[in-house]
């Protein structure tokens, strides 16, 4: 899943983005995270922080790539075993809330595959009462897993907004213009969220100008935090992942309640051209 090459008598110094300067070394990329770094000599780490590089030791290289390794693919890791010790865990403080869930109310499987969901979107799954209780709430009025996956999203929507953005009460985010998400709630299919109904080169546009938002956002040290009805969230955050790093996704109603939002860019229909940048 993951490859890289070390020098383990050398320090990696990592580019913050506003380096002051140049260093003498073997130029590469950080492994986790892709950004632009030089290994050193262990004598150059006092002149490098100088620069604003992070310096790190080739241990922690290895140890911050496995790390990322694992969260990115964590749900490919949990199974029935897993997921059923995470029950369990909880039944020993919430018994009734466990026995009324699985298998009264969801399978073993379904909730599995509730969980994958929101470990695929790295979603943090520690606070497994707040799932549990949701997907007993609505478990009964229905069985999908990903209507039933969007519920706990937004139960769990304040952990969510802080891990990308912080305590900071103004959300700077990127909406699509009226007709765009019209279009996209016509054509993509709620059951299936596949986009097959969306003309190619209308799609290619759209990731385009996105591409272009998010590095204008990253150049403001702004996130890239595209807000859209919750009709279509799955299918833009499974577009977003795949073709767009650095853009999260949130719907209108995963915005909690303490929060407001501040609208930086709009994407509009006929051209994709990003209207605003603020």
């Amino acid at each position: 899943m993951g490859s890289a090459q070390i020098h383990p008598d050398k320090e990696l110094a990592i580019s913050s983005g506003d380096v002051l300067g140049t260093l003498q070394g073997v130029s590469t990329k950080d492994p986790a995270f892709g950004l632009d770094s030089v290994w050193i000599d262990p004598s150059q780490r006092d002149y490098a922080q100088t620069l604003n590089y992070m310096v790190v030791d080739a241990s922690t290289v290895v140890a911050t790539h496995m790390n990322e390794i694992l969260r990115s693919h964590a749900q490919e890791l949990i199974g029935h075993e897993e997921v059923q010790q995470l029950l369990d865990i909880l039944s020993r403080t919430a018994p009734k809330l466990v026995e009324d869930l699985v298998p009264k109310t969801l399978s073993l499987g379904q909730f599995l595959k509730i969980v994958r969901n929101l470990l695929d979107e790295n979603v943090s799954i520690k606070d497994m009462r707040t799932i549990a209780e949701t997907l007993a709430e609505y478990g009964p009025q229905s069985q999908d897993t990903g209507a039933l996956t969007a519920r706990a999203r937004i139960a769990l929507s304040r952990s969510i907004v802080q891990q990308l953005v912080g305590s900071i009460e103004e959300i700077p985010v990127v909406v699509l213009e009226h007709g765009l998400e019209q279009l996209l709630l016509q054509s993509i299919h709620p059951s299936d969220e596949s986009g097959v109904g969306l003309e190619p080169g209308m799609v290619e546009r759209l990731r385009g100008v996105l591409v272009e938002t998010v590095a204008q956002l990253e150049m403001t040290k702004q996130p890239g935090i595209l807000l859209v009805p919750a009709g279509i969230r799955p299918w833009m955050s499974r577009f977003a992942r795949h073709s767009i790093p650095g853009l999260k996704v949130l719907s209108y109603n995963e915005v909690p309640d303490n929060r407001q939002i501040k609208v930086v860019a709009t994407v509009g229909q006929s051209d994709g051209n990003t209207r605003q940048i603020q």
